[in-house]
């Protein structure tokens, strides 16, 4: 299975995201992390800890892919039209990262009118960074693109700086230490995201 994790706005959780669907699909099968993005922050990442996975570059896809079950591509932000082509025909998903705000959700409309003057479908949106109830920024935005007939996750990321913790040790938000229940809980949010894409590929 290759997934594909892009955004056109930076900040929305998108290498975050790739790092962890890595993790999970890692403890599935043989896993491989392409980072793909100039500023190479899931080889940052992964350079401060010791990953259960293979982070490679981009140019390194035909080696990797012969030694895992499951890619996971961290893009650059915003690419450009003929990118976003070859990501969403090279995958068998593309997860499309959003954070519940006015700037994120224009941007995320304008990745998928690319998609749809493309003629691409295989995408799902992922909301991100969702702040705690009683906050309700994150069911409007779900309101809002189920509204507009967008396919979105049933799970959401939530805001935590567990997330913050785990990126500066090179870890998973679930290997924080003294992370407690919130990493937990945060851990969880991943879980079930990879469940929901285990299901849709059968």
């Amino acid at each position: 299975m290759i997934l594909t994790v892009a955004s056109f706005k930076g900040g929305v959780g998108k290498t975050t995201t790739a790092i962890h669907l890595a993790s999970y699909f890692s403890r599935k099968a043989p896993t491989v992390l392409i980072d793909g993005d100039p500023n190479r922050s899931s080889s940052t990442w992964a350079a401060r800890g010791n990953p259960k996975f293979h982070v490679a570059g981009e140019h390194q896809i035909a080696m990797y892919a012969r030694k895992c079950e499951h890619l996971i591509i961290d893009t650059k932000a915003r690419p450009e039209p003929q990118d976003l082509k070859a990501l969403a025909d090279g995958c068998d998903l593309l997860i499309l990262p959003c954070t519940p705000d006015p700037f994120s959700l224009d941007a995320l409309l304008m990745t998928i009118e690319a998609l749809r003057q493309l003629g691409n479908k295989d995408y799902r949106i992922l909301l991100t960074i969702v702040p705690p109830k009683p906050m309700t920024d994150g069911d409007n935005a779900r309101q809002t693109l189920v509204n507009a007939g967008l396919p979105v996750f049933k799970g959401e990321i939530r805001r935590t700086v567990a997330f913050q913790r785990a990126a500066l040790d090179g870890v998973t938000v679930d290997e924080v230490v003294k992370g407690g229940d919130i990493a937990t809980q945060a851990w969880s949010d991943y879980v079930a995201i990879g469940k929901e894409i285990e299901q849709r590929n059968g």
